[in-house]
């Protein structure tokens, strides 16, 4: 599978911030060794030019970023330090209906000394569940991960995602992972969801005690007409949305320290509203969670694409304009 130059970016930056040290962070991404130190070594000649798919031989001076449109992107940059070169781009595109690439953004951010190590973690997996989903609440993936509140002790955060659009349909911070806690989360996430017909999303997990119980799978089976599907043992990839949203997160909020639930609960608001609403997912087009589980993503990517034409036009049009001028 080719991997685009952002994937390899953020692979690149998983890896070299991930704690599990390199050799196991890339057997979980199914990448060898000498093909990441290929791509790091790129990137570190080249920059982020380094990864991309095809070379450019040579610019079309036709199609040159005007000053103006640069120094617009500097300013957007300054005072959107949290997103990458990435999301600035389309975050321009779809706020200020200012069509630039993502190379361009980069380009025109490391001119400046604007380019630093990424605050976040984002990771692409190699490998996903066998059966993609192909609409919003077809499956929901669910899982823990834990917090040590010092003076409180563990925290469980307990997280369900929709498969296809990867929103954050529920969270709650539990002090158990047990099966009541897992039946109260798909409570509350099928009221979030107003689902009202008898047709409910599968719910994949792993195979830990609480999802496994019989008191769940009774609940869910013949409470709620809910199919439970389970990931294969020693396969977290089959997690791997949940897997990926959770380490994500968690290098976010983990940069803080908190001395109460309360304060932990703030942080995992503020991040998952981030995260549904305005973090733009390559995997999802560039759209964010939100656009894509509230169906408003095809309008958003034809617009882009009719800004992207303009783009080009004007740009042609400004180029002949000035040859003209010196002829």
């Amino acid at each position: 599978m080719r991997l685009s130059a952002g994937e390899k970016m953020e692979i690149i930056d998983a890896v070299t911030r991930s704690e599990l040290g390199v050799k196991r962070t890339l057997t979980e991404f199914g990448i060898p060794k000498s093909t990441f130190y290929s791509w790091y070594d790129r990137y570190l000649e080249n920059g982020y030019e380094g990864l991309e798919l095809k070379n450019r031989d040579s610019k079309q001076q036709w199609n040159s970023i005007p000053e103006q449109i640069k120094e617009f992107v500097v300013e957007a940059a300054l005072d959107k330090v949290d997103l990458s070169a990435r999301e600035l781009a389309h975050y321009i595109t779809d706020e200020h209906q200012i069509f630039i690439s993502e190379s361009s953004v980069y380009r025109i951010l490391k001119s400046k000394g604007l380019i630093s190590a990424p605050s976040h973690i984002l990771i692409s997996a190699s490998n996903e569940f066998k059966d993609k989903t192909s609409f919003v609440h077809e499956m929901w993936q669910t899982d823990f991960t834990y917090f040590r509140i010092k003076g409180w002790g563990d925290y469980y955060l307990s997280t369900i995602l929709d498969d296809y659009s990867r929103y954050i349909v529920h969270w709650e911070l539990c002090t158990s992972m047990k099966h009541e806690d897992v039946i109260r989360s798909v409570d509350m996430a099928i009221e979030k969801a107003q689902l009202k017909t008898k047709v409910k999303p599968k719910l994949l997990s792993d195979n830990g005690s609480c999802y496994i119980s019989k008191e769940l799978g009774k609940y869910l089976t013949q409470e709620l007409e809910m199919k439970q599907v389970h990931g294969r043992p020693a396969h977290p990839q089959t997690q791997g949305k949940i897997e990926r949203y959770h380490r994500t997160m968690k290098n976010v909020v983990k940069l803080n320290n908190y001395y109460s639930p309360e304060e932990l609960k703030e942080a995992l608001e503020e991040f998952v509203e981030r995260y549904n609403n305005e973090r733009y997912h390559e995997a999802l087009n560039n759209l964010t969670p939100a656009d894509v589980y509230y169906g408003r993503g095809d309008l958003i990517l034809k617009q882009r694409e009719r800004l992207k034409k303009l783009a080009i036009i004007n740009r042609k049009t400004e180029y002949l304009k000035q040859k003209l001028i010196d002829l």
